[in-house]
């Protein structure tokens, strides 16, 4: 101890010792002459302080003898040196006698009499469980606080009366000063050296000029920093981390090795092992089960364990005491002790120590003096930190703490210093207790402790932060928990009708506010949407007036055409081929891969065989490298065609531009038409412009579109083809009913414009009974495209009534054509069709319709057409593509047989020419059709189904017309491909396509021999097959280079002198799924032949047995195979 006391801390020691030594040593000899037996060594208190007061007399004697005299530094200071040794061992005897010695708390309570008397604190009485009333002890007690000392005489004996003795003490204040005094005069460089030593002991020293520290001339501030910079990782290292690091200098070493890291000298992944390490091993110790849940005991219960507070067995137990360690640095003993901390740190109280000094005595440590047994056995001393109970519980029963119990009495004493915040805490859970009507709660006092310390100076606690103070939280929570319980406290009844009102008034302002918001919000959305018709109205107002600029345009352009279209044939020209669908979005929707689809006119390109016509194209897809450079080699094939001779090749890339529009990348999942992407393409428009630049130019589209006339408008040229709205009327099933109607040509019986399900059931039951030889009838939607919209019934399969219908119509005989004679099959076979249509009837295409009532509304919701199938077996469908020029000119252009391969009501390929009606039968028809579109402004490329078959009755052949398409059909586009190919023209009088013969060379005339046959002239008659409908996804896997090496390797290709064999048209350049093929032959058998063994060859080398891929391939060759054999047949017939 001696550091401690050799420093600021002898100030508490010795305060004020010439004044108060010769006091306080006449009243420890009067109290150790009384007690001289129980310890010797208290003796020599009294002589050790008079030591003390004598060496302090004999320093001041010296100074004042050489008053007047030169006083030595050295002397000076040795003198002081040699007290001070004096003073501090004589100090640490009169510490360590009183460390000896059992105390106790002062009481607060006693200052109030006397300041000069310390006082002890009312303490519990053990005995008698009750507080020591201060107000009840005498006023001589309480200023005369009386000390108890233990007797060793006699064993068992109580303690004697003795005159009470007045323990002399400085007061906290006091103590204070005399501390701060002792500092000074310990501090040789303190201000208040001088002034202390001279006030309290009469030492004048002498004064000493101290050399001063030069300051600086000026008192500016230093800006910046005033340390050196430190060392950071070069740029170099920063920039190349591969490079080696700097070598770290021993300054840099003391820094740390985080400022290391931080600087970048050590990288920040470095592994780094220390040496030696901080963190040691050791093992752990296990305790015993039993000892689980055994409370720790602290050193001091230990050392104090034989203490006992009972005063009748005190004589006896305080020989027994353990005394005190001494102070491993004292030459006496000193005392390590257990302090009681604050609330703030009593969790680790049993851990902690502190070691008493003279500077924290209190005075409950001062020697127990004996007290006049008159004022009853002494108060006992609170427990320190170290004694207290495991947990303190107690009880608030009914919204008040039980006060007087015992527990909470112990927790009150034992958080004394901060029961004020605990107190406030206390009166949170009663008014919670309260409120809620709460019988009894337990209270955990060590929890309370720490949430009165969290909430001291923050927000009020909340219930959950008061509910974990509570041991039975549960049965409490349980009863807080319970609606309506808070209503049943003292104030219930104002918290209720607090409660009704405030509800009610929530519930009224929120009925309003949701009424406003209500109301703003239908204001908001009715002006946004009168905002947005005025500005629609407009935008529409804009667009017809647009249109009908457009519309009014293409007029214009559609004259001046027709009046320099005879010039135009004559010259040089361009044409703009656009093979855009423009048809509604919703079919647009339902065909797979539209993009493909509108594609398959790539053989457009073929119009340049005419040598006035250049060609541009627009792509709907993009197209590969591989895929130009196919079809430029395609087109160079003119020049060989037109000689016979293969190498006869040239370049044709300047007659044809394959163009596309850069809206295809904008638009990738939007189905829109290829007009409509090419009108959003304006790079790609005036490319189209420069390029038409000063010729003759006129486009030619597919299925007419709005959108076409804003494309033609912008490059100020003419479309071939009619309005879009007059192509589009007359295109639907019910609109070429009508063209053909005023054509006067043979249709199958029909109606048409249907549009409820009464009018359906009431046409349906008419047809049926004016054509009872009729078993299948068709549903055509009017909008319906490539066979997608149709459905079909066998009415006579399924009527009841049909037998006994036919037996009228046969009773009746050429009357049964009357309306009369036809009422009551009439009414029989209406009532009974719903039903049969209900239950029978079918969509064709059941992935677009699933059943018939999805069909039906489709049906009723566009209009449709009811047709009759034709009552035959053998059928045969022909297609007719037709021109009208400008100036009204029809031309029929191709005539084909259909083939089909998914459905019968869809053409997937065509076989030309036709051979299976009379020509002059079938342009008679296409002339009055043809005649009956011109009346109606119609003009430009069209096409017109037909169906024939043997009548059953008459036996004669039969010709229906179908359907009618206004647009540039995929067989026409075929078509040209062939007469590229070939060099061959149609003869629209016997319906055969001839290719000029091949040139022979010239041979020397020889005489011809009696009975030998002239040679027969060369066969120029050639039949096609064409199809653009291939499908085949093995496809994919397969390049085209790769394709045609196989297709060479089985002999499929063309002959250029020959004019037969097979010509493919690459329409995906990136899927490779979808193909065009071409197939010439001298004869028609030998071309549908070649045809199906050509998708039978590649169907083979592209599949797999566990591959077969989605292909119509198969289905196309079905087909094919039943025109065979009907070949055959006729063929047979005409022999016989």
């Amino acid at each position: 101890m001696s550091d401690i006391w050799g420093g600021a801390g002898r100030s508490t020691l010795l305060p004020r010792l010439n004044d108060t030594y010769q006091d306080f040593s006449q009243m420890e000899i009067n109290v150790f002459k009384e007690d001289k037996d129980c310890n010797v060594d208290r003796v020599k208190m009294p002589v050790i302080l008079q030591g003390v007061q004598d060496d302090i007399r004999t320093l001041r004697e010296q100074i004042a003898n050489n008053k007047g005299g030169t006083i030595s530094i050295q002397d000076l200071e040795s003198a002081l040196v040699k007290t001070e040794e004096g003073l501090q061992a004589k100090t640490e005897k009169v510490i360590s006698q009183y460390n000896n010695q059992v105390r106790t708390l002062p009481n607060q309570e006693a200052n109030r009499f006397d300041n000069n008397v310390v006082a002890i604190e009312t303490t519990w009485d053990m005995r008698s469980q009750k507080s020591a009333d201060p107000r009840k002890i005498s006023a001589h007690f309480l200023g005369r606080e009386r000390v108890r000392q233990p007797q060793g005489s006699r064993s068992n004996a109580l303690l004697p009366k003795r005159q009470a003795v007045q323990m002399p003490g400085p007061t906290p204040g006091q103590q204070t000063k005399h501390m701060l005094t002792l500092r000074a005069v310990l501090d040789p460089y303190s201000n208040m050296n001088r002034q202390a030593l001279n006030n309290n002991f009469g030492i004048q020293l002498p004064l000493i000029n101290t050399k001063q520290p030069h300051k600086p001339a000026y008192s500016k501030p230093i800006i910046g920093s005033t340390i050196e910079p430190l060392a950071v990782l070069p740029k170099a290292n920063r920039v190349d981390a591969q490079l080696a690091p700097p070598p770290i200098s021993e300054d840099d070493a003391k820094k740390g090795i985080m400022s290391l890291i931080e600087r970048g000298l050590i990288p920040p992944a470095a592994q780094l092992t220390l040496d030696p390490s901080p963190v040691r091993n050791r093992i752990a110790p296990l305790h015993e089960p039993q000892v689980k849940h055994k409370p720790p005991q602290t050193e001091a219960v230990s050392l104090l364990s034989g203490v006992k507070l009972d005063p009748a067995t005190m004589k006896n137990d305080v020989k027994k005491m353990p005394a005190v360690p001494p102070h491993p640095k004292s030459a006496s003993s000193s005392i390590t002790e257990t302090r009681t901390p604050s609330a703030k740190t009593r969790a680790t109280s049993s851990s902690m120590r502190q070691v008493k000094t003279p500077a924290t005595l209190k005075t409950y440590e001062m020697p127990i003096q004996p007290l006049d047994p008159y004022y009853g056995p002494p108060p006992t001393t609170p427990a320190s930190g170290d004694f207290k109970q495991l947990s303190h519980r107690f009880a608030i029963q009914n919204g008040r703490t039980r006060d007087s119990s015992s527990e909470f009495i112990a927790f009150k004493q034992h958080y004394c210093l901060t029961w004020g915040s605990i107190v406030t805490m206390i009166k949170h859970l009663e008014r919670m207790l309260s409120s809620y009507v709460v019988p009894v709660a337990f209270v955990n006092g060590d929890r309370l402790a720490d949430l009165a310390m969290e909430f001291e100076l923050e927000r009020p606690p909340s219930i959950d932060d008061m509910l974990t103070v509570i041991i039975n939280r549960e049965d409490v929570e349980a009863l807080i928990g319970r609606p309506g319980r808070r209503f049943k406290g003292p104030r219930g009844k104002d918290l209720a009708a607090t409660r009704i009102q405030s509800s009610w008034k929530m519930f009224r302002d929120r009925s309003e506010y949701l009424e406003y918001r209500k109301r703003k919000w239908a204001s908001g959305v009715i002006a946004i949407s009168w905002i947005m018709h005025v500005k629609m109205s407009k935008v529409k107002v804009k667009l017809k007036q647009s249109r009908e600029e457009h519309l009014e345009n293409f007029r214009r352009r559609a004259r001046k055409l027709a009046m320099s279209w005879d010039r135009i044939k004559q010259h040089r020209r361009t044409v703009i081929h656009i093979p855009s669908l423009g048809l509604s979005q919703e079919i647009r929707d339902d065909i797979n891969e539209f993009g493909i689809r509108q594609n398959t006119q790539m053989a457009r390109l073929c119009d340049i065989r005419d040598p006035n016509v250049d060609v541009i194209f627009v792509s709907p897809v993009p197209l590969s490298e591989e895929t130009l450079q196919y079809y430029s080699k395609l087109l160079g094939l003119k020049s060989a065609v037109d000689s016979g001779v293969v190498e006869d090749q040239c370049d044709m890339g300047e007659k044809y531009k394959i163009i596309v529009p850069e809206a295809i990348k904008s638009f990738p999942a939007h189905r829109m038409c290829l007009s409509t992407l090419l009108k959003y393409s304006p790079r790609t428009m005036k490319r189209i412009q420069h390029l038409i630049k000063g010729c003759d130019a006129y486009v030619v589209t597919g299925v007419p579109h709005k959108d076409d006339l804003s494309v033609a408008d912008y490059l100020d040229v003419p479309i071939l083809s009619p309005e879009p709205e007059v192509a589009h009327l007359y295109s639907t099933k019910s609109g070429c009913k009508r063209i053909f109607a005023s054509a006067n040509v043979e249709v199958p019986p029909s109606e048409f414009d249907v549009y409820t399900i009464g009018q359906l059931h009431e046409c349906l039951a008419q047809l049926v009974t004016e054509n009872l030889t009729v078993k299948r009838w068709l549903f055509k939607l009017d909008d319906g495209y490539d066979g997608r919209g149709i459905g079909y019934c066998d009415i006579a399969d399924h009527l009841e009534c049909y037998q006994w219908a036919l037996k009228e119509s046969k009773r009746y005989g050429e009357k049964w054509s009357k309306k009369w004679a036809q009422e009551a099959a009439y009414i029989k076979i209406h009532a009974e069709i719903p039903d049969v249509l209900a239950k029978y009837a079918r969509p064709v295409h059941s992935e677009l319709y699933e059943d018939w009532s999805k069909f039906l509304d489709a049906f009723l919701s566009q209009g449709g057409v009811i047709e009759a199938t034709p009552p035959s077996e053998s059928i045969t469908t022909l297609t007719v593509d037709m021109m009208i020029e400008p100036t009204g000119r029809a031309n029929v252009l191709c005539v084909g047989d259909q083939i089909h391969a998914e459905t019968p009501f869809s053409c997937w390929g065509v076989s030309m020419p036709q051979s299976s009606v009379e020509p002059d039968v079938l342009n008679v028809a296409c002339k009055k059709v043809s005649e009956a579109c011109k009346s109606r402004g119609i003009i430009g490329y069209m096409s017109v189904d037909f169906v024939t078959f043997i009548d059953p009755k008459s036996n004669d052949q039969i010709l229906w017309a179908l359907d009618l398409s206004l647009h540039y059909s995929d067989s026409l586009a075929m078509f040209q491909l062939m007469s590229y190919v070939s060099n061959g023209k149609l003869d629209l009088k016997t319906h055969t396509f001839n290719v000029p013969p091949p040139k022979q060379e010239q041979k020397k005339r020889r005489r011809r021999l009696a009975g030998q046959e002239d040679e027969q002239p060369p066969n120029t008659s050639r039949y096609a097959v064409m199809s653009t409908q291939l499908l085949h996804t093995n496809l994919a896997v397969v390049h085209y280079s790769v394709f045609f090496q196989m297709c060479r390797a089985h002999g499929i290709g063309y002959d250029i002198k020959e004019k037969q064999g097979t010509v493919f048209t690459l329409l995906d350049s990136f899927n490779r799924e979808h193909l065009g093929m071409l197939t010439i032959g001298d004869n028609l058998p030998g071309a549908l032949a070649t045809f199906a063994r050509n998708m039978s060859v590649i169907h083979q080398e592209i599949s797999a047995p566990n591959m077969q891929g989605e292909t119509n391939f198969k289905l196309a060759i079905k087909d094919i195979e039943s025109i065979l054999g009907t070949t055959v047949e006729n063929a047979e017939d005409n022999e016989g």
